[in-house]
């Protein structure tokens, strides 16, 4: 049976498992090259970032002309950049922050599920995110590029306060709330932003469609209802063996014909008397002989 442990430096979950350490490699490693080595770069009259943009960042499903710098492109939408947009990003707090809100969350839900449903949910979610921004939040306002793996970001954070919904996690390391109430704060900023039709930058509609896909996908997979979001018993009875309050549960003693007996039960029990040696009346025989003598 697996028992569940908290991540530590002596035993338990690793603070780096393989997909969160590749995820964490690989997003680096491409900001680095894009944003840092190729930026001042540019293939003929076009800059690389341009080009970057064009083909791997995720553009609007009508074509629309990009200006920057005084540089006119036209980005056009292809099926691959719902992929490579979740591995780009603007700006370096863009990147720190997503991967430090990778690591946090992330690897806790790597070392529960395992690699391939930790690697699995964190596509399905960034490909959601994608696609609810390509069909809705066209309906609000402007698109235009979107890079980032905000949208991958918002499906963890849902799935850890559906897991661990009473996790107090500790905001600026000195407020602490529940996880189940942050998902539900950063929920609501999100959807107010969104609904507002605010121009700030920022794909709102992205974050919503990776938490709401993320959602989906936990109630699938757990087959659970809505209503009992924040109250996961099918997780809890998987890893049962260990309480919340750190003790173990007890199980009734098996005996030899296989059942679970209970103490009145074995009243029915047979004794045998002991042939024990009578030593009082030794001793006593013994000094009779003696007085005798």
């Amino acid at each position: 049976m697996n028992s569940y442990r908290r991540p530590g430096f002596f035993g338990g979950f690793s603070l780096f498992p393989p997909v969160i350490k590749l995820l964490l490699l690989s997003n680096v490693t491409i900001y680095i090259i894009f944003n840092l080595l190729l930026s001042g770069f540019s293939v003929g009259s076009t800059s690389f970032d341009l080009i970057i943009t064009k083909y791997f960042a995720l553009n609007p499903l009508k074509p629309v002309l990009f200006n920057e710098n005084g540089q006119i492109l036209q980005l056009s939408f292809y099926p691959w950049q719902l992929i490579t947009y979740m591995f780009l990003h603007g700006d370096f707090f863009h990147l720190f922050f997503n991967m430090l809100m990778l690591w946090m969350f992330g690897a806790e839900l790597e070392n529960t599920w395992g690699q391939k449903r930790f690697l699995t949910y964190y596509f399905v979610c960034g490909i959601g995110a994608g696609l609810c921004n390509l069909l809705i939040a066209p309906m609000f306002g402007p698109v235009g590029p979107t890079v980032g793996a905000s949208g991958s970001i918002y499906g963890i954070l849902v799935a850890f306060g559906y897991l661990f919904p009473n996790r107090e996690i500790y905001v600026y390391f000195l407020i602490p709330v529940k996880a189940k109430y942050l998902v539900i704060i950063f929920m609501i900023i999100e959807l107010f932003s969104a609904g507002g039709g605010r121009n700030d930058g920022i794909a709102h509609f992205a974050h919503l469609g990776g938490g709401i896909i993320g959602f989906i996908y936990l109630l699938i997979m757990y087959k659970g209802s809505p209503t009992k979001f924040f109250g996961n018993t099918s997780f809890k009875d998987k890893f049962s063996s260990y309480t919340s309050s750190g003790k173990r549960s007890y199980s009734p003693p098996v005996y030899s014909n296989g059942t679970n007996a209970k103490k009145e039960e074995a009243s029915d029990a047979k004794y045998q008397d002991l042939n024990v040696t009578d030593y009082k009346k030794k001793l006593k025989l013994r000094k009779n002989l003696r007085r005798r003598k």
